[in-house]
């Protein structure tokens, strides 16, 4: 069983790539969400592409966000064509409230060292710091959250870019 990774390294275009991505989804009153994909070398992930699902196989509501088994194979094809597994995301929820829901936990992605960010306000703030969030790891079979101290030694800023990738139907 793989454990937790040690590190996650997010290039600094990683949150505003995000961010812009979600905040049209905000302005409507709607949750929002980012796919990151990486890898991992020597105990460190490193976001290498922030993904954009578009079309029908995701559905986008107040309180509620749903990925279609067909666009995460989408997903899964952009990963494996670049070398990259999927490492984490970014939702957003509505106010300042950044903990997973109970619907966040029970349907969510539940990889061991998988990282699950939530932005507050639904995105709409184009500056929101990783520190304004809510940081989730899975690990040992259940989510936590990380505390400040923690994900300031765990999730940091790193240099270089990040591609910006769109799955799913553009119509």
């Amino acid at each position: 069983m793989m454990t937790a990774p040690i590190i996650w390294r997010l290039p600094k275009a990683v949150m505003p790539a995000s961010i812009s991505e979600m905040a049209p989804d905000g302005a409507r009153g709607c949750e929002g969400v980012a796919l990151w994909l990486g890898r991992r070398f020597a105990g460190i992930v490193t976001v290498t592409h922030v993904v954009a699902l578009r079309g029908p196989g995701i559905t986008k509501r107040p309180d509620y966000l749903s990925i279609s088994p067909e666009l995460l194979n989408e997903v899964t094809m952009l990963a494996i064509r670049a070398g990259v597994y999927l490492v984490g995301q970014i939702h957003s929820h509505p106010s300042t409230w950044v903990d997973l829901s109970e619907a966040d936990k029970r349907y969510g992605i539940r990889v061991p060292g998988y990282l699950s960010v939530v932005a507050p306000d639904f995105a709409r703030r184009p500056n929101t710091a990783l520190a304004e969030c809510g940081v989730h790891v899975f690990d040992r079979g259940a989510w936590r959250r990380l505390g400040a101290i923690e994900r300031m030694c765990r999730v940091v800023a790193g240099a270089g870019d990040v591609s910006v990738e769109q799955v799913g139907d553009m119509r």
